[in-house]
């Protein structure tokens, strides 16, 4: 009996030189087994490729490492493809950015030159901003600011301003705030007060957090200056009681400084005239002896006797005490800032 291959299927059950035996003693599997095998012989390795064999001492490959790989090669050509985009977008910003220039240097005989840079200038804009080069950008939205101004079209310029602040705050807070603070000024400026409401907190937020980074690293004066111009923004927006409560803070962290103490009658001054804004004679006086608790001598200072007498002045209503106090506290400063300018022009006349 033999098989489409030549093959008999008595040979294939003969073992070991044994004699042929009868096809149906065999089990029908394993049979069946060995006709297909030869029917459809094992391919070769050119036909299919063989499983990796394990190495000895080895550990076999993982299952679906080479799938890992051909996905590996598809996330770094789209990384190239990010990286040559973003290139791409730097470049046209550049391009709108040098048309601009080009607009402004030349003459405009029809139209605003100032109006067409600032569009020029807006197109590069959103291009840095696509390359997320945020120096770039904020840059091109100060001078589309400057644009604006040079047309007298304050609310865009404020607007442009803002813009320039959203680019500032990825790495700047400090200068997110100045922009910020130019556009609160020019929307004061047109009347839009809610928005310069609005602009101001955020201007507040970027401030506090400049503060406490120059806090954090040691740099106490610039972490005062940083929270004094919240406070000038909070003046701004007449929020007294907390502008007073910022100049308050000032002065206690710079009481115990060597290099800060000598400020402190001058921050204390300010707090008061806070207060006096107020016009609440008893807030005033509550200010006075905060100011004593704060700094045990500030009772003797001229600071602390122009505040005690404008608030006396206030509460009985005499307008010309009030007057005569500020002109003699001003003649008196003045008086001292000369004193210590030629001073300070004797010890150079010294040194040399």
């Amino acid at each position: 009996m033999t098989n489409n291959c030549g093959v008999q299927l008595d040979q294939l059950l003969h073992i070991g030189g044994a004699s042929p035996s009868p096809v149906y003693p065999v089990e029908p599997n394993r049979v069946v087994t060995l006709w297909a095998h030869h029917i459809w012989p094992v391919p070769t390795t050119r036909e299919s490729p063989s499983l990796p064999t394990p190495q000895p001492g080895g550990s076999e490959p993982a299952i679906g490492s080479s799938t890992r790989h051909r996905d590996a090669a598809p996330e770094e050509q789209r990384e190239r493809a990010r990286a040559r985009g973003m290139g791409d977008n730097e470049a046209r910003g550049d391009d709108f950015e040098k048309k601009a220039d080009q607009k402004l240097s030349g003459w405009s005989f029809f139209g605003n030159k100032y109006e067409d840079a600032a569009d020029l200038l807006d197109k590069a804009g959103n291009f840095f901003k696509l390359a997320k080069n945020w120096r770039r950008a904020d840059a091109v939205y100060k001078r589309i600011a400057d644009c604006h101004l040079q047309g007298d079209s304050k609310h865009e310029a404020a607007s442009a301003y803002v813009e320039a602040a959203n680019c500032y705050k990825k790495f700047s807070p400090q200068d997110a705030a100045q922009a910020l603070n130019n556009a609160v000024n020019l929307f004061l400026e047109i009347g839009r007060l809610n928005m310069a409401a609005r602009y101001s907190k955020n201007a507040a937020v970027y401030l506090s957090r400049a503060a406490d980074l120059f806090d954090s690293e040691g740099q106490s004066s610039q972490a005062n200056s940083m929270t004094q111009k919240i406070a000038e923004i909070y003046a701004q927006l007449e929020k007294h009681q907390k502008e007073t409560e910022l100049f308050e803070e000032i002065a206690r962290k710079s009481i115990n400084n060597n290099l800060l103490k000598y400020s402190v009658r001058g921050i204390l001054l300010k707090a008061g005239i806070c207060q006096l804004c107020r016009g609440d004679p008893v807030a005033i006086n509550n200010s006075l002896e905060r100011c004593q608790d704060i700094d045990p001598t500030f009772s003797g200072t001229r600071e602390y006797k122009l505040l005690e007498d404008l608030a006396a002045s206030m509460d009985e209503g005499d307008v010309a005490k009030f007057t005569d106090a500020v002109k003699e506290f001003d003649s008196m400063t003045r008086l001292a800032k000369n004193e210590l300018k030629k001073k300070e022009e004797e010890d150079e006349d010294d040194l040399t």
